[in-house]
């Protein structure tokens, strides 16, 4: 089944978010359809991973919106590259408010599905956006987890980094530029002149670093003081309490550096409703950005999910 894609815009917070809506075929203008909402990884764009899941799903029958985040991409808001953890929220939330005035959208049939950071960043929403009846997770990342970590040698590092931050604000104050530092190296070839080992980053170089997942549009840049906005957050607070909706964990079988399945495993492990955790042998977390092999078995689990948990209202 194919589907139509719609290039579409929304506002949050004063500034325009840009989007893709894909419809299913038989989408029709009634309001039946159920929707889901995709949400990022860190610095990644909605024709990145967010497009890889969303066409799946939308082959599959629901109705699917990506969109770049606020600072990114094609989307608005000052200063450019910021990455803020509660912006993220409420571009999120805001995507749910432009969904409700859809006539194809059954607002009682929604789901949202975070990949990586866009994980926590769906939990977070999730927690206070109760529009949402169904969550889904792939490879899911606490991203102020991994912040306050970093690689796991430099217990001080994040207290640090925050004072770091507080020296460049302060510099920034006094007329210096924007610090905006790379996310990760550029290219495969920079990341071996850097003399990176760890295997994970030099997968996520190889995904976004070449023509398997490079987008013009990813400037691969973050603002060096959005750090402590991220240090600072925690995608799984208050899980236990306000988490009610009915949850999705997928992860990868092979653990590596990103903590993608430690995360996945806790948020599973302190979820009130949640499904049977689903683990993907063999893949890592990069191999389930594109790789058929890997992501194919992980859309089939969530479409199942979708399915079952996003079921039409007698009125409807």
């Amino acid at each position: 089944m194919e589907h139509q894609t719609e290039a579409i815009a929304f506002k949050t917070q004063g500034h325009t978010i840009r989007g893709d809506l894909r419809l299913p075929a038989d989408g029709g203008t009634s309001k039946s359809g159920a929707a889901v909402v995709l949400v990022t990884p860190g610095s990644s764009r909605k024709g990145q991973v967010g497009r890889n899941y969303a066409r799946r799903l939308a082959n599959s029958g629901f109705i699917t919106l990506t969109f770049d985040p606020s600072f990114q991409g094609r989307s608005d808001g000052e200063p450019r590259d910021l990455e803020d953890p509660s912006a993220r929220v409420e571009d999120v939330r805001s995507a749910v408010d432009f969904l409700a005035v859809r006539p194809e959208v059954d607002m009682d049939r929604l789901g949202v599905l975070g990949v990586c950071a866009g994980g926590g960043f769906a939990v977070a929403t999730a927690k206070i956006e109760h529009r949402f009846a169904a969550i889904g997770v792939v490879v899911p990342v606490n991203q102020g987890r991994q912040r306050r970590q970093g690689g796991g040698r430099d217990p001080e590092g994040a207290v640090r980094a925050l004072r770091a931050v507080g020296a460049q604000r302060t510099a920034e104050a006094r007329g210096d530029a924007i610090r905006r530092d790379p996310w990760i190296p550029d290219t495969p070839a920079d990341a071996v002149a850097v003399g990176v080992a760890d295997p994970a980053t030099l997968q996520a170089v190889d995904y976004y670093g070449t023509p398997r997942g490079y987008d013009p549009d990813r400037s691969n840049r973050m603002v060096f003081t959005s750090t402590a906005l991220q240090i600072g957050f925690d995608a799984f607070h208050l899980v236990e309490e306000l988490l009610v909706q009915p949850l999705l964990v997928v992860v990868g079988g092979r653990r590596g550096s990103t903590g993608q399945y430690d995360d996945g495993l806790l948020l599973w492990e302190r979820a009130r409703t949640k499904e049977p955790l689903v683990v993907i042998e063999g893949a890592g977390h990069y191999d389930l950005y594109d790789k058929p092999e890997y992501v194919d078995p992980a859309v089939g689990h969530l479409a199942d999910f979708y399915t079952r948990r996003l079921v039409p209202t007698p009125s409807s």
